[in-house]
């Protein structure tokens, strides 16, 4: 027993060791200027406060919570099943599907998911 206990000891040992040094052997030795700076709203934090605002960075983050909003109410779809009427289930679950899709079909139209035009 205690011969076991010793081998899964330094067996974790040596897993802990070979782990630290592939962190220190895989991390980039240079700081690129670019890939450092925060990038928060659309902006250059280090430009100046008066710069205009990109309006189409702000619309693709309110599309993007949008649909990452739906997402959540879509995958408790299938567990439900379980505890409705299926009629009721697959109404309800077709129409939330064709508002979603009619409504990226609307932002597809008036061409707010092109980044650039």
């Amino acid at each position: 027993m205690m011969n076991l206990t010793m081998l899964s000891m330094m067996i974790l040992l040596i897993i802990t060791v070979l782990m630290m040094m592939v962190l220190l052997i895989s991390k980039k030795s240079f700081m690129d200027r670019e890939k450092s700076s925060p990038f928060e709203c659309g902006f250059d934090p280090l430009s100046s406060p008066r710069t205009p605002f990109s309006l189409h960075f702000f619309l693709m983050a309110v599309i993007f919570l949008i649909f990452d909003v739906e997402i959540i109410l879509i995958l408790p779809i299938t567990i439900i099943t379980k505890y409705s009427m299926m009629t009721e289930w697959m109404l309800s679950s077709t129409m939330f599907m064709m508002i979603l899709m009619l409504g990226l079909y609307h932002e597809w139209y008036n061409g707010m998911l092109e980044w650039a035009k």
